[in-house]
């Protein structure tokens, strides 16, 4: 059984909240370890901020490398058909042929940080097209008047807005851009059971 995707409980916790997520999404409650809640939870909200409070900068990237290869990890040894990569840089884009296009075709989800109004954990759950299925965890009332953003509130287990792949790849600091090329991070995320061969998606690229 499925749960629906949850919004974070504070100002900060958007990275713990998307990498659940993210399992949530792709697992089955049944499947998801106790352990693997856990070490989300602990190893996230590491950052500190200017006047030296811990978790009031949210998670940092190294955190979610470091989950990321534990997750890896964690699915080679048999606890759960879950594989895990950790992205960054000039890797970091979304469009026909990138690595985060190829994932969503697949079948995978991908942990992506972007802007509002400071770095911001997203989840991205599928694609149409050139439009991104994505999950936000900050709850927000209302409807965004940005081009290219659509709030979407009756797909509670899969995503809450549909966006414009060229939202994502603006090197500004705008509303869900990736921002600067060197500052980008993605984590990709397989259910090992569900993963789509390439040769299953090739026309997406034709």
């Amino acid at each position: 059984m499925k749960n629906p995707l949850h919004y974070q409980l504070s100002e900060y916790d958007c990275g713990p909240t998307t990498m659940l997520n993210a399992i949530s999404f792709l697992f089955e409650r049944e499947e998801i370890s106790p352990v693997v809640i856990r070490n989300v939870m602990l190893y996230c909200l590491d950052s500190y901020n200017g006047e030296g409070i811990m978790g009031k900068s949210g998670t940092s990237s190294a955190a979610m490398m470091f989950l990321s290869n534990w997750l890896n990890g964690y699915g080679k040894i048999g606890q759960l058909p879950v594989s895990c990569s950790y992205i960054s840089g000039k890797s970091v884009w979304v469009g026909k042929g990138s690595r985060i296009n190829d994932a969503l075709c697949r079948g995978g989800a991908v942990i992506l940080r972007v802007f509002y109004d400071c770095g911001h954990y997203v989840l991205l759950t599928g694609i149409e097209g050139e439009c991104v299925r994505m999950f936000d965890p900050y709850y927000t009332e209302g409807l965004f008047s940005q081009q290219g953003i659509v709030k979407v509130e009756n797909e509670p287990f899969k995503y809450n807005r549909i966006v414009d792949e060229r939202c994502f790849n603006r090197e500004s600091t705008e509303l869900y851009a990736l921002g600067p090329v060197e500052d980008r991070e993605a984590v990709i995320i397989f259910n090992e059971k569900t993963k789509k061969a390439a040769e299953a998606t090739i026309e997406y690229y034709i």
